[in-house]
Order: structure tokens, then C-alpha cells, then sequence
């Protein structure tokens, strides 16, 4: 897991109108607000575009430490709002954070390493889930997840369950696949395992038939429900 670097941002307070939007746009200042659950009424400002674009290069959580009018605001970007023409940001909101409330963010899901799948047996990798939705007191904020799928070989997949989770929510279900490594274009799993792996994987299957023969009925079953109050 990756932890967000705090961005040092200025804002200036802005008048509310369409034309005074306008104008800060061609002086290429973006419109923005300011909202929370300890703010006591929404803070209207602007940021410099150029200093905006910057935090939005990466495909992270970016987290801002703002400053409107001499007062300081740590935040996370939660939306940005972009021109359908010239794609250029027309407007931002920015939730600033409290330690004692969980927010809603989705993560990015970076992929690192080559899989052993594909070097050595021609595999193809996909990945279904580019962003995890989760829900996290501030102290636990991430920037992004990272995954090391060199390990994994033809038939192999990576799920949400996998993922490092300490003090995070996940609001998709464990169960779903992040990553899978699939066989060549035409080739059934069955054709690509070399025969090593063949006997190996019988072996764990009688294996594991022993243990549950003995231990059926041994575990619980279900899923806790974790708890996303305040």
C-alpha cells in the first residue's frame, strides 16, 4: 500500500456567480468549494489551474493541505469537474477531513511485476478492477493499492480478499478478481500446466480431501459484517 503525499494548496475566497466564474477561468483559476462534516458553511474559493492539474497527472488519492484566507484545511480532492471541449478542470470540491469520520474514497490498483504465467507460458493478463471502493478513518488513507503479480502463473488470480486491509473497509466484495492470468489465445488451463504442476496439484487435492474428511464441519461459516458508522 502507498500513503498520499500532502499537497500544499492556496485557494482565494470568490464570489458566487456564473460571470465571475468566467472570469476566473480565463485568468486560469478553477471555481472550487469546501465542505465537511465539522464545517459549519460551505467555503467558496479558487485554486490556480496549473497548481490543480499537477495533483490530477497520477491516478491517486491526493490529499491537500489548504490555505484560504490565513486558515489551514487538510483535505482530500473528491471531485473534479472537467470541460467536455478543451477537457481543462472547470470546477473542484474538496471534503475536508475529520479524524473522528470515515469517508468513501475509490483506490487505484497498481499492478507491478510480470507474471510468471506470461513469461513462461504465453499467458495473457487482465485485470477486471482497476479501482477498489473503500471506506477509512483519515489516519488510514492510501493512495493506491499495489499488487505484485510476478508470483502468479496461468490460472491464477489475484482477489479483493488479497489485498493488504488493515483498518480499510472494502466495500466490493473480497470474493471478486483484481487480476487473473489466462491462457493463450485458444489453450485451456489444462494444456499449459507443465506436468509437475499436474501432479502437484493432485497431490494437494488428496491432501486437502484428508484434512477435511477430519476436520469437516470444523469451521465456522459466514462473513462479518464490519461496520461503517460514524
Amino acid at each position: 500500500m502507498a500513503y498520499p503525499e500532502l499537497v500544499k494548496l492556496e485557494g482565494a475566497p470568490r464570489e458566487l456567480s456564473k460571470q465571475a466564474n468566467r472570469a476566473l477561468r480565463a485568468e486560469k483559476r478553477v471555481p472550487a468549494v469546501l465542505y465537511g462534516p465539522e464545517v459549519e458553511e460551505n467555503v467558496h474559493f479558487s485554486i490556480d489551474e496549473l497548481e490543480l492539474e499537477k495533483i490530477l497527472r497520477r491516478a491517486q488519492t491526493k490529499l491537500q493541505e489548504l490555505t484560504i484566507d490565513g486558515k489551514v484545511y487538510k483535505t482530500l480532492l473528491k471531485r473534479t469537474e472537467f470541460d467536455p471541449v478543451t477537457d481543462r478542470p472547470i470546477h473542484a470540491d474538496f471534503y475536508v477531513l475529520s479524524d473522528n469520520h470515515k469517508v468513501t474514497l475509490r483506490v487505484p490498483v497498481r499492478i507491478k511485476g510480470t507474471p510468471r504465467g506470461v513469461v513462461e507460458g504465453g499467458g495473457r493478463l487482465f485485470q477486471p478492477m482497476k479501482f477498489i471502493r473503500i471506506r477509512v478513518l483519515p489516519e488510514f488513507i492510501i493512495s493506491e493499492f499495489e499488487v505484485d503479480v510476478s508470483p502468479l502463473n496461468i490460472g491464477n488470480s489475484f482477489h479483493v480478499g488479497d489485498l493488504e486491509l488493515e483498518g480499510i473497509i472494502p466495500l466490493d466484495a473480497l470474493s471478486r478478481t483484481i487480476v487473473t492470468i489466462r491462457p493463450p489465445k485458444g489453450a485451456l488451463v489444462s494444456d499449459v500446466l507443465t506436468d509437475d504442476e499436474d501432479e502437484e496439484g493432485a497431490e494437494e487435492g488428496a491432501a486437502e480431501g484428508e484434512e477435511g474428511a477430519e476436520g469437516e464441519g470444523s469451521e465456522e461459516g459466514g462473513s462479518e459484517e464490519s461496520s461503517s458508522e460514524e
